[in-house]
């Protein structure tokens, strides 16, 4: 039996994270920078921007499970993403994230759910905040619980509209996406999600074929921006904000296309096969660590 999805929290679940499984989200992700696997250097390997999505993702499915009938789980789309880097994640690092739902709102195409997840080191001290949103294909609030009354504002992707501005004036790179890709991702990332690497669950959400996953397809995105503009050193990105707008197919090609502007900051958005826009409203907000 679940429990209404308005303001339903849960956790905190411990990670332990070691180089391995850091090391293995940049192959999934075909990183050729050697730093990515340097287990000589004293801090370990690099740590891709996108990582926390691998130790968000048991949370995420615990909530849903929680939260969601099991009937209505597989009408799920990733719809969003707002994640803050307070401090990159470390190999050795035992971290504890907690997730609430902040939004819960009804949609042409459904319900939008956002649910936060807070991440904190041994110490207390934050570590990565993410917005996640979701929505349901032609699910109704009703059928999910009545939200809580003033709920928690998600965090605005106002800025990231704003900054999405013409990225056709800037650079552009085409990524290649190999039929295996998902399977490989999935692998690496620790993040099962049947419908990027199932035929019968695929085709039984709808779909001709599985599809690549949201999260692998804004992590190649990102690759792109680190390394065209904030000299490819991922440590530097401090926030990551996207809209998924489509579906990249297993194999296909999708283009990413980046500017930078005048604040430092770099809007970036990705076009499918097909020409329409996989990613929009991607914005990488740099610091200086």
């Amino acid at each position: 039996m679940t429990t209404p999805v308005g303001g339903a929290e849960l956790g905190p679940i411990r990670h332990d994270l070691d180089a391995r499984w850091l090391m293995a989200y940049a192959a999934g992700l075909a990183e050729t920078d050697p730093r990515y696997y340097d287990t000589l250097d004293p801090r370990g390997p690099l740590v891709h921007p996108l990582f926390p999505v691998c130790y968000e993702w048991p949370v995420a499915v615990a909530m849903r499970d929680r939260t969601i009938p099991a009937a209505l789980q597989t009408r799920s789309v990733h719809a969003t993403h707002h994640l803050v880097i307070h401090r990159p994640p470390r190999p050795g690092d035992t971290l504890h994230t907690t997730a609430r739902v902040v939004d819960v709102r009804a949609r042409r195409a459904g319900t939008l759910i956002v649910t936060r997840f807070e991440t904190v080191d041994a110490t207390g001290a934050r570590v990565t905040t993410t917005d996640y949103g979701s929505v349901y294909r032609g699910v109704t609030l009703a059928e999910l619980g009545d939200p809580p009354a003033g709920a928690e504002a998600a965090a605005s992707d106002g800025e990231a509209s704003r900054a999405e501005l013409s990225v056709a004036d800037g650079w552009q790179e085409v990524v290649g996406v190999p039929a295996n890709l998902a399977l490989v991702y999935t692998e690496c990332a620790r993040i099962w999600n049947p419908i990027h690497t199932d035929l019968a669950v695929a085709r039984g959400a709808g779909l001709a074929a599985p599809i690549l996953h949201g999260t692998a397809t804004l992590a190649l995105a990102v690759s792109r921006a680190v390394t065209r503009e904030l000299d490819g050193e991922p440590s530097r990105a401090a926030e990551i904000r996207a809209r998924f707008t489509g579906m990249v197919p297993l194999p296909s090609t999708f283009t990413v296309r980046g500017r930078r502007l005048e604040n430092g900051r770099v809007a970036f958005d990705a076009i499918g096969p097909d020409g329409g826009l996989v990613l929009s409203h991607g914005v990488l907000i740099p610091c200086n660590r």
